[in-house]
């Protein structure tokens, strides 16, 4: 049986999905101002802005973001030309909206953007699966390489979604439905069952959802948990051993912690360290949950966290030289997963970083000036 599905939008999913898709439409802009516009792209820049005042707050946004000296002189006829529709609107209201689209287009002007080109693995996922009597009792091993990510439709029309180098197992039966996260990253939008809760079991924790969607980052130290709809409750695997099935089939108490849509926490597989709730405007959920498109955001990380994040996505290592100038650099924009060609070009270019191939697999980074 096949477990291999093309990625499709689901309702509870689309306005997420819009502002990532917004967020790195505004990236590639920022990239073609920085390099300066066409005549065509300006008209099409124009369109855009003009399209939805929500494309105008996330290019300002983006654009306060990452700052690079530029002149503001080419961009001020076409941040002009967007003017007219909001003054109607602001004709009603008594105020001049002049004054940001100007702020727009000085930020703008003055951005600076990584946009790697690249190459965006095909998706692939190695079942291991134990044949049940029926299709609501099952269990069934998924696992994708470095670089790749997948989309499966589960049984009850769950649908998960695998990041790279990640492993599961799932266990479906008629009283619980359980995902184990042994490795990776995986982003999940439950279908609704009051009867059966999921569980997805992480680095010792317990995240169980009726009907909801959420994603599950399990790092060395942690396990990231981002809330995208609905609500989810976490609490405390009892052993080493993944918990037992009438335990799951359990709805956990209330009192356990709540992460609401828009929400995120680092759970602490020891609990030790106190796991803080904290809220995520859109553009930073979008830019969490990019991978799905193959895409990496960064909002201004310092450069050896950048390429930690880059190396999840290749076998490549990367080495810092031992220079205090590379430690100020930060990374911000949109790179394209697997495409290292295209990263060492970027910061030759524009950081002034040259490279070493130490060996096949193995890169050194230095910095040039």
């Amino acid at each position: 049986m096949s477990n291999i599905h093309q990625i499709h939008l689901q309702s509870k999913h689309q306005q997420t999905m819009l502002d990532a898709q917004r967020l790195e439409q505004a990236c590639e802009w920022i990239a073609r101002i920085d390099r300066e516009l066409q005549e065509d792209e300006q008209v099409a820049l124009q369109q855009w802005l003009a399209a939805s005042p929500l494309n105008q707050q996330v290019l300002f946004e983006v654009a306060k973001l990452w700052d690079k000296m530029d002149a503001l002189s080419r961009l001020s006829a076409l941040f002009g030309a967007v003017e007219p529709q909001n003054a109607q609107n602001d004709s009603q209201t008594g105020r001049n909206n002049k004054r940001p689209l100007r702020a727009l287009a000085m930020a703008a002007s003055t951005a600076a953007l990584l946009l790697f080109g690249g190459l965006i693995y095909r998706s692939e996922v190695l079942p291991m699966v134990n044949p049940s009597s029926s299709i609501a009792s099952m269990q069934v091993t998924y696992q994708t390489r470095v670089g790749e990510n997948t989309t499966i439709e589960l049984p009850d029309s769950s649908k998960l979604v695998l990041n790279t180098n990640s492993f599961v197992v799932v266990r479906y039966s008629a009283a619980a439905r359980v995902i184990e996260l042994q490795r990776g990253e995986i982003n999940i939008d439950v279908a609704h069952d009051t009867s059966r809760p999921l569980s997805v079991i992480a680095g010792g924790k317990i995240i169980q959802a009726v009907g909801t969607a959420f994603n599950v980052d399990l790092r060395k130290d942690h396990v990231e948990l981002i809330v995208t709809d609905g609500k989810v409750l976490v609490g405390s695997n009892p052993g080493d051993e993944p918990p037992a099935e009438q335990l799951l089939s359990k709805r956990l108490p209330q009192s356990s912690l709540a992460i609401s849509k828009g929400e995120w926490v680092d759970l602490d597989p020891k609990g030790k360290a106190r796991e803080q709730v904290q809220q995520m405007d859109a553009v930073e959920l979008a830019a969490s949950l990019s991978w799905r498109s193959g895409n990496l955001i960064f909002r201004g990380e310092n450069l050896e966290d950048a390429l930690t994040e880059i190396s999840r996505y290749t076998d490549i290592q990367f080495e810092l030289a031992d220079d205090a100038k590379l430690k100020e650099i930060h990374v911000a924009g949109m790179f394209k997963t697997g495409d290292v060609n295209g990263l060492l070009e970027i910061f030759r270019t524009n950081f002034n970083i040259s490279h070493e191939r130490l060996s096949r697999d193995k890169i050194l980074l230095k910095f040039a000036g």
